[in-house]
């Protein structure tokens, strides 16, 4: 019953191919009638026109424009038109001017999609497919009938089954060479000879891997040389057939190592072939612009790579390298790496050319075309070369030559062709995934968490030396090729690779340096990054002086300039240590600031910025700069003095440089940077100072806080002062900030915190100059000259703010001057109030409030005079709630005479300055307009 089934289905394709000949024939008969008329309305048309049109030629011609059109962007319909001009003898007068027309043409009367029916689909393409299905399954059942019956010998099977084979194979070539332009152009996804074909292949692998596999007719050898030449000549036929067939002779040659079992592997062999069919896949490819396949190909290949690495142990790394080469090469020089840019467009059609012109440069640079065929090679070209120093895979052998080979040449086929976006980036992504492995990085976190098991490392710390080095050379000579050559014309191109050249090489040689290097000195770390760093500073003085001056080339050469500083800064943490690298980082970054003298590029300032970040990452994760060890107690001049006071005398002098430059965010920048290096260069010096020469992270004192409250107010008023003089939102606001923080420092540490009468710190032996003058009396005092200063440069609510703070500090040295009085150098809470200390507390606050009220009155300051008012009235209330209560006799009544007499006596007051005024008891003119402008004072 099978074989009748078999028999029936070639029956049918042999009907087919008659009828298709037939068909044929009628229709290229048509075709030479209609050449004969249009060569006859050429003629006159000539005659009475001196150019005649081809589209009057079409519009007497419908049918045969409707026969041409049906299947015109066809190969078939290509190779009909080519033989009919050549055969019809037209003349060159009419070809050109079929050429003008088309090009009038090209745009308005773009080709309309045949639209495909449900009918067209089933009774034309459905067919086929199942046909040729049945044919392949025809053939392997006649032969399992023929094992089954013992009816013919193996020899006479596999002869049989072979000859089916070949005449499938024929077949198929007769009918494409019989085949109807328009049909085959129509139904190209089901063609009739390419299913032919496919099924006569099919029968043939298996013909070959039944006589090598069951019956052992041949060896392992003529089997694998049997089995290749059938996958490649299937792949060569894909050219005639599409890409179907070609998907079918690349899955043959995938699963040909798969049929063909050996006692002794040999990689070479095995590699050289799938790289030698995956050359040929994409050949086929490149010649008729399949992207599927070859996207395929690439991930075949690497998933054999792949698993010939995981499943052989130790494997052999120069034979997976090669076929990874072999693909990287292709990928970059023949397809897509060949196809540029303009070429793909222009060959693709008039939907294909929209897509791809669309988007902004950016997402046209990483959406190239044919992007599967480069991603699918790129990763699995860096997934292999990272397996390849793995050491989940071994750590007996680290192919290390192997894997520097590939990512080199991912970096080239990158670097080489703009499209070729993504080899670039999986290039850059391998090197230091790569180098993070081959350098054992993950010891730094071993050193930084002791719990974490340390791994094995497998290399020497030279051999992971020189492959960063290798590498980082690598990417820094192409960079610079491609900015050479790219910049002016693929400027998105050339700034991805100023990138690269900017990351990769540092993030290569640091890793080397952490894991293999010597802190105190490596001449080899530190050579390769001057070396580097003055090569890429060298090529973007070159493209300056080459090229105008524009955003990309400003965008690439900013990043070219910071990756330089970057090896600048290794080579100086390679040949120094301590306090010599904070200078010279700071110097090296005041250097390019005052570069701008000569050169005028955008980035030198940022890089100052960055040198600045720089020596603060230094401070923050050794503040003594030099060790707590080697750090001297000497007060002022030790190692604290030049570690903060050089680099924030260089950032004063670079803001200074910089303060008439139209850039205003580096400028603001580098200004506040100024002023945060010299806060915290005194804050550091009054902190090593104050606690004995020791830098810790104790506790401070009163006395160093106050110190420090002191440096913020000084500062505020620097700031203000610079506003005035050279206006800035870094002043303005810097100085604000710094005024609102010290005015929090004193509520939160001077009255709580540090406050002696709940710390219980001694305040000194000199009664007037002890703790209390520096912590309250002198950051009183401040903050009233500093509200002073700014009643007319600042907001009116900071400036009440100011002259409150410096009221309450005022208050509370004075309440606690009372207490020190009474009970001595310890004023804790714990030794209660003595009822004269109660008394004199009164006294002292109304005597305060009498004076704040003759200085707001002397200097028409009303906030001054509200604090006074504020104080009285706290008076008021402690003589009628406490000392009604806790004080006894004489000084109770005192109390209450005393704050009767103080109370009339500024009633009495303000009746005389409300007199003297004569303005109904409004505030004297002065007054007013002094607090209007506290209130309106310029923002």
């Amino acid at each position: 019953m099978l074989e009748v089934i078999a028999f029936v289905a070639f029956a049918m394709a042999l009907a087919a191919f008659l009828g298709g000949r037939k068909t044929a024939e009628r229709l290229e008969n048509e075709i030479n009638s209609l050449k004969v008329e249009i060569a006859r309305l050429s003629g006159r048309q000539t005659a009475a026109e001196p150019a005649p049109s081809l589209a009057a030629d079409e519009a007497q011609a419908p049918e045969a424009i409707a026969i041409e059109d049906e299947g015109k962007d066809g190969p078939w319909s290509r190779a009909a038109r080519e033989g009919a001009r050549i055969f019809g003898g037209e003349t060159q007068d009419l070809e050109k001017a079929e050429k003008a027309d088309q090009d009038e043409q090209v745009a308005a009367e773009a080709p309309t999609p045949v639209t495909e029916s449900l009918e067209s689909r089933i009774g034309g393409q459905w067919p086929v497919w199942v046909g040729g299905l049945a044919l392949a399954l025809g053939g392997y059942f006649l032969v399992q009938y023929s094992i089954d019956a013992g009816l013919l010998s193996p020899v006479v099977r596999l002869t049989l089954a072979a000859a089916f084979g070949l005449v499938l194979g024929v077949a198929g070539e007769v009918i494409r060479r019989r085949a109807v332009p328009t049909i085959a152009d129509r139904f190209r996804h089901a063609m009739i000879p390419g299913v032919l074909t496919a099924a006569g292949a099919v029968t043939l692998f298996g013909v070959v891997y039944a006589a090598h596999g069951i019956y052992g007719f041949f060896g392992t050898a003529t089997a694998f040389v049997l089995l290749a030449t059938v996958s490649l000549v299937t792949v060569a036929l894909s050219l005639l057939h599409g890409q179907a067939l070609a998907g079918l002779g690349l899955l043959a040659s995938l699963l040909t190592p798969l049929f063909v079992s050996s006692a002794e592997p040999r990689p070479w062999v095995l590699f050289g072939f799938l790289s030698i069919a995956w050359l040929a896949t994409l050949c086929a490819s490149r010649l008729r612009q399949w992207t599927v396949v070859p996207t395929l190909a690439n991930t075949g290949l690497g998933l054999w790579g792949l698993a010939y690495v995981v499943g052989v142990t130790p494997f052999e790394a120069p034979p997976v390298t090669f076929a990874l080469l072999v693909m990287l090469a292709g990928v970059g020089l023949i397809w897509p790496g060949a196809a540029e840019r303009a070429a793909g467009i222009q060959g693709a059609p008039e939907e294909g050319r929209a897509a791809a012109t669309a988007g902004s440069p950016w997402e046209r640079l990483f959406a190239p075309p044919r992007a599967a065929v480069t991603v699918s090679a790129a990763i699995a070209a860096t997934v292999l070369a990272l397996l390849f120093i793995s050491p989940a895979v071994t750590v007996e052998h680290f192919p290390v030559q192997e894997f520097i080979a590939v990512i080199a040449a991912l970096a080239v086929v990158g670097a080489l062709r703009a499209t070729a976006v993504y080899p670039a980036l999986s290039a850059a992504f391998g090197a230091i995934a790569g180098t993070w492995s081959l350098t054992a990085l993950s010891d730094v976190l071993a050193y930084l968490d002791p719990s974490r098991a340390q791994p094995e490392i497998a290399v020497s710390g030279s051999t992971a030396m020189l492959t960063a080095m290798m590498l980082s050379a690598v990417f820094v000579l192409l960079a610079s090729f491609v900015l050479a050559r790219r910049l002016e014309t693929q400027s998105q191109f050339a700034i991805l690779w100023a990138g690269i050249a900017a990351i990769v090489p540092n993030a290569l040689l640091a890793m080397s340096f952490l894991m293999t290097g010597k802190f105190a000195f490596d001449l080899a770390h530190g050579l390769a990054a001057f070396v580097s760093g003055s090569f890429l500073l060298v090529l973007v003085e070159w493209l300056y002086r080459r090229s105008a001056e524009t955003r990309d080339l400003h965008i690439a050469g900013g990043l070219s300039v910071a990756g330089s500083f970057g090896l600048f800064v290794l080579g100086l943490h390679a040949w120094t240590d301590g306090l010599v690298t904070t200078l010279a980082v700071a110097l090296l970054g005041a250097g390019y600031t005052f570069a701008t003298r000569a050169r005028s590029w955008p980035v030198l300032p940022w890089i100052t910025v960055g040198s600045a970040l720089v020596v603060l990452t230094r401070i923050g994760w050794e503040p003594t700069i030099v060790g707590a060890g080697n750090l001297s107690t000497t007060p002022v001049f030790n190692a604290l003095l030049p570690g903060y006071g050089i680099p924030a005398l260089l950032l004063v002098a670079s803001a200074y440089l910089l303060r008439a430059s139209p850039a205003t965010r580096v400028r603001n920048l580098l200004q506040a940077l100024a002023s945060l290096f010299v806060l915290l260069t005194l804050a550091i010096l009054v902190r090593h100072a104050m606690n004995g020469g020791v830098l810790d992270s104790s506790v401070p004192t009163l006395a160093e806080q106050s110190i420090y409250t002191l440096l913020a107010i000084g500062a505020s008023g620097i700031l203000m002062t610079l506003d005035t003089r050279s206006p800035s939102p870094v002043f303005r606001y810097g100085g604000m900030v710094l005024g609102v923080l010290s005015m929090l420092s004193v509520l939160s540490a001077h009255l709580f915190g540090l406050n002696p009468y709940f710390s219980g710190e001694l305040l000194g032996r000199i009664p007037f100059f002890d703790l209390l003058f520096i912590g309250y009396l002198l950051p009183g005092i401040a903050y009233a000259g500093l509200s002073w200063y700014a009643r007319d440069k600042r907001p009116w609510p900071y400036v009440a703010a100011l002259a409150v703070s410096g009221a309450v500090l005022a208050f509370a040295w004075a309440s606690l001057s009372v207490r020190r009085f009474w009970q001595g150098e310890n004023i804790a809470d714990w030794k209660g109030f003595l009822q004269g200390e109660t008394y004199t507390y009164s006294v002292v606050w109304l005597v305060l409030g009498v004076l704040l009220l003759v200085v707001g009155s002397r200097f028409n300051a009303k906030s001054i005079r509200i604090a006074s008012a504020v104080l009285v009235f706290i008076a008021v209330l402690k003589v009628f709630l406490i000392d009604m209560s806790n004080l006894e006799g004489f000084l109770r009544a005192l109390s209450f005479i005393g704050l009767g007499g103080v109370l009339i006596g500024i009633g009495l007051f303000y009746q005389k300055i409300l007199s003297n005024t004569g303005n109904g008891g409004r505030p004297d003119a002065a007054g007013t307009a002094t607090e209007s402008g506290e209130r309106t004072s310029r923002a």
